[in-house]
């Protein structure tokens, strides 16, 4: 399976509790709700896409309780998000939950110091992708492994200020490509991205230069 991470992001980067004012207010994060005003009719239509891609899901706890609190309320079958939140399988990685804590539909619990090497091996499973939604303190452990095949955004005309960023300070660094664009339906002008990982390592830097009086790079 291919490792999948969605999440929605502002201008700077910040990924903190984008719908509402307590889905995280943790380290004091004040500004909860950010993307609300920003999520006309349109703008969140590449949600249904990706989960439609999904074999299983991997949640960090804090997204997975936060999820179950509301999404096991959505009852609608029409609604692929509840479906394969409710009904499909999940991980959730976590130290302190019990099997009881974690119940919701088909929900395992991924224990312990080995949590990358767990992951890999569920990686090694034929089926189409592991997807992680929200949980960035997983996103940042599976990105500094290199276990991290494709990114999904939807970027928002937004400057949160402060809050847990997709990419803080001291990730490692990788290359990606775009594969897919779009500007979102809508008036707010969200972008959504599909960038796939090319090369873990870094590609090396370079600068422009003028040689013979033309502009160049080396």
């Amino acid at each position: 399976m291919k490792l999948s991470v969605h999440t929605f992001v502002s201008l700077d980067g910040v990924m903190q509790g984008p719908g509402g004012v307590q889905e995280d207010p943790s380290h004091g994060f004040a500004r909860g709700g950010w993307l609300v005003p920003h999520s006309g009719e349109g703008q969140l239509e590449p949600v249904a896409g990706w989960f439609g891609k999904a074999e299983a899901m991997l949640l960090g706890r804090t997204t997975f309780q936060m999820m179950r609190t509301y999404w096991s309320q959505v009852t609608d079958p029409d609604n692929i998000v509840a479906t394969a939140l409710n009904h499909w399988q999940k991980y959730v990685v976590s130290d302190t939950l019990t099997d009881d804590d974690a119940a919701w539909g088909k929900t395992t619990v991924l224990r312990g110091d080995d949590v990358v090497e767990q992951v890999r091996r569920l990686k090694e499973q034929p089926g189409g992708e592991l997807q992680v939604h929200g949980s960035w303190q997983l996103v940042r452990t599976l990105h500094d492994a290199g276990l991290v095949d494709v990114y999904r955004l939807i970027q928002f005309p937004v400057v949160v200020g402060d809050g847990k960023r997709l990419f803080a300070d001291g990730a490692v660094p990788a290359t990606y490509r775009i594969t897919e664009s779009q500007v979102v339906s809508g008036g707010a002008g969200a972008v959504a991205l599909t960038l796939e990982q090319t090369a873990f390592a870094t590609t090396g830097t370079g600068e422009f230069v003028v040689r013979d009086g033309r502009e160049s790079t080396r």
